[in-house]
């Protein structure tokens, strides 16, 4: 096991604190307040939206889309791209500002999020925008939709990578670790699952509602290389998912802050989703980050 921060590895709840600690302090750059930005104008468009879980995700979609994945925007179905499952749907206002940002659809039409007819639904869905890889939001599935991408690449003969973003909350459901087993079995070492452990979901702390710990040891005995990292920093996800993967598949364990960069969201399940967000609102989450 490696991690991003001195031994000890994590066990216990002092040493989450430590994780905690160290996401919280990382600063955030001008290209992930611009990417926030985004995020912020699709909630002012839809009067809505999930923040905190958003606002945790940017940093490794961050990593994915810009330093990781081979992936065409004007050609988004090539054959060769790698496979980014969003499979924590509520997250996908992360996802729709990066593929903005890339250029798979115009960044103005991110402000029709949630408007009817648009095709920014409040759950990405596959077919209707170019660069989502799976319709999701029904937790628990994306894990096994990647296992069967994987799969079918490695008979085709391809050597495209699966990338297989999940939600903390989520892998409380048991088809995680159904997938976990099979992904294990066949060594698929081009398979990331990557976990975007904020320790906070919709019902309150994950060691309330459904403790994880021991969770690294827990995709280690799945087969799967196991690597915990700060995932608010850029290049040190982008190092961990560019180095030898061992002839295993990698489960990259990214401790990170719900809500990071609005400091009254941050770790605060308040800020999970709002049904409803006021002009006055909206300014004050782009003052929070102009202050950053």
């Amino acid at each position: 096991m490696s991690t991003a921060l001195p031994p000890p590895l994590l066990s216990t709840p002092s040493m989450t604190n430590r994780w905690a600690e160290a996401s919280l302090a990382q600063p955030l750059d001008q290209r992930s307040r611009a990417l926030r930005r985004l995020v912020i104008r699709a909630l002012d468009g839809g009067e809505r939206g999930h923040i905190g879980p958003s606002m945790s995700l940017i940093e490794i979609m961050r990593s994915l889309y810009d330093h990781v994945a081979r992936h065409d925007p004007k050609n988004p179905d090539w054959p060769e791209r790698d496979r980014i499952i969003l499979s924590k749907g509520h997250g996908c206002l992360a996802l729709y500002a990066l593929l903005a940002d890339h250029g798979y659809f115009p960044d103005a039409e991110i402000e029709t999020f949630c408007r009817r007819d648009s095709r920014l639904g409040g759950h990405p869905e596959r077919g209707k925008l170019p660069g989502v890889e799976a319709s999701t939001g029904a937790l628990g599935h994306g894990l096994s939709i990647g296992l069967g991408m994987a799969l079918a690449a490695r008979l085709r003969g391809q050597s495209h990578s699966v990338f297989v973003v999940m939600g903390d909350g989520e892998i409380n459901e048991g088809s995680v670790w159904e997938a976990a087993m099979a992904i294990g079995k066949h060594r698929l070492e081009r398979l990331v699952a990557v976990v975007d452990y904020n320790k906070l979901q919709s019902y309150g702390l994950t060691d309330d509602v459904q403790p994880l710990e021991p969770l690294a040891d827990k995709w280690q005995a799945f087969g799967f290389e196991t690597v915990q990292i700060n995932g608010h920093d850029v290049e040190a996800m982008t190092a961990a998912l560019t180095a030898p993967r061992n002839g295993k598949p990698l489960a990259l364990i990214c401790h990170t802050v719900k809500g990071k960069g609005i400091p009254w969201a941050e770790f605060s399940p308040e800020w999970h989703h709002k049904s409803r967000l006021n002009p006055d609102e909206i300014q004050a989450l782009y003052t929070a980050l102009e202050a950053e």
